[in-house]
């Protein structure tokens, strides 16, 4: 089984959630999904796992995948634990990195740089998870890395949806400028700064963001 084709599958159906397609409480069955994106199930049911593994469904006895909606005030809750660790990343990256890590982080960082370039948001969505896990790996702290990997992963959906809102993608690349600067400057507590500040979605970026799930 192609690990792009259940890559494909999550993405549509992630992107269904998000837009209401599959509306809280919804189940998705799998001989449906299948059908409608032309696949086995073995592919679906796989997809489905791992999105069940981020909080946005979940699989129950004799009801299989049902649609889940955490509201707004536990995606903030999420948003919120997912800033501080970000920061820390950034403040041990900034004191650990490697010629390796520096590397890494530019490369990542340049990729970010083409599809933001292209208003491409979707492929600025994974050139932007390559470049936050570069900064985790930069930390060398495992421990750190895997809770960061976790929650990124549950907030992957409404990341998606924070890069569609108008300009976002443009400001986050801005922002991805100034964090590598800091961490490459090795200024620790700058880093951990711009980090939380990235991540947060306080403020205007938290109506945004509500008005957005609204929106769906």
């Amino acid at each position: 089984m192609s690990e792009n084709v259940v890559q494909r599958l999550r993405d549509e159906i992630e992107n269904g959630i998000i837009s209401n397609d599959f509306a809280p409480g919804a189940r998705l069955d799998e001989v449906q999904l299948a059908t409608r994106f032309g696949v086995s199930r073995t592919p679906v049911r796989e997809a489905l796992m791992q999105l069940n593994a981020i909080g946005l469904v979940e699989i129950r006895p004799r009801r299989g995948a049902v649609v889940i909606d955490p509201g707004p005030h536990r995606i903030f809750e999420m948003f919120e634990v997912m800033a501080e660790l970000e920061g820390l990343a950034g403040s041990l990256a900034a004191r650990r990195f490697t010629d390796a890590d520096r590397t890494t982080i530019l490369a990542a960082h340049a990729d970010c740089e083409r599809s933001s370039s292209a208003g491409n948001s979707d492929a600025y969505y994974y050139d932007n998870e390559r470049f936050h896990k570069a900064i985790y790996a930069a930390s060398h702290s495992g421990f750190l890395a895997e809770q960061c990997v976790a929650l990124h992963r549950r907030l992957q959906p409404y990341r998606r949806l924070q890069l569609r809102v108008r300009n976002r993608v443009a400001t986050s690349f801005a922002e991805h400028g100034a964090i590598v600067e800091a961490i490459l400057a090795g200024d620790a507590e700058q880093a951990r700064t711009l980090l939380r500040q990235h991540v947060s979605i306080q403020g205007e970026r938290f109506s945004d963001l509500v008005a957005t799930l609204a929106s769906r």
